[in-house]
């Protein structure tokens, strides 16, 4: 893959195969060049196979300082005065839903829907939009779900190879802040350890912007 000055000239700011993390996150943020915010990522390999249920992770973290992006939140409920969502409805919103509009980041649903929603599968699977008891995200306390993705609380899973991708914040955070949401990250994958894991269970933990290289963390020097 051919790669440009841009790129090649920030790769040369990476001068060790790993870092401490604290000090992975300073140069990060000094790498940002972009002509716009750049979302910041961790990339976390799992020793995990996923193909089997009892090696798959699915969790919720909550940012103690947010990720920086708002959010558009769907619920599907029958129940009424939902608060602090940007789209609402039952069968409707299951009915839009179908013909593939999806104008939403984050969809919560009352589990009396989850019938109706269970045949959206297809669609919202994909996407990464399928609720789910484990992602907080099929509940009866529609508003404190909400409120708590409002505040920073984000989804992770692993993906087809055993692969977590979770943004973390913005490069114009403060360093401190995106090393605490780090911290939460790093947290809640070892919390939520799946029983079927085995050996080691990090195979490498890197970070990036949308468009700067990786850099590896060193998962022995955290702070």
């Amino acid at each position: 893959m051919k790669r440009s000055k841009r790129y090649l000239h920030l790769l040369s700011k990476v001068k060790h195969p790993i870092y401490p993390p604290k000090e992975a996150v300073m140069l990060l943020t000094q790498m940002a060049t972009a002509k716009f915010v750049e979302t910041t990522e961790a990339h976390i390999r799992l020793n995990l196979d996923p193909k089997y249920s009892d090696q798959q992770v699915r969790a919720t973290v909550l940012l103690p300082h947010g990720t920086g992006k708002a959010i558009r939140i769907a619920v599907i409920t029958k129940q009424s005065n939902i608060e602090g969502a940007d789209l609402v409805g039952s069968e409707d919103l299951c009915e839009r839903i179908s013909r593939s509009s999806i104008d939403f980041d984050c969809l919560i649903a009352t589990p009396d829907m989850m019938p109706a929603v269970a045949k959206l599968g297809k669609i919202l699977g994909p996407r990464g939009l399928m609720p789910s008891p484990k992602s907080g995200t099929v509940t009866t306390n529609v508003a404190e779900a909400i409120q708590a993705f409002r505040k920073g609380q984000i989804e992770y899973r692993t993906d087809k190879t055993g692969i977590i991708h979770v943004p973390f914040g913005r490069v114009s955070f403060d360093p401190e802040d995106l090393y605490a949401n780090l911290v939460a990250i790093k947290q809640s994958v070892e919390a939520n350890k799946p029983s079927g894991a085995s050996g080691q269970y990090w195979k490498s933990f890197v970070i990036a912007t949308t468009m700067s290289p990786a850099i590896r963390l060193d998962m022995q020097q955290w702070i």
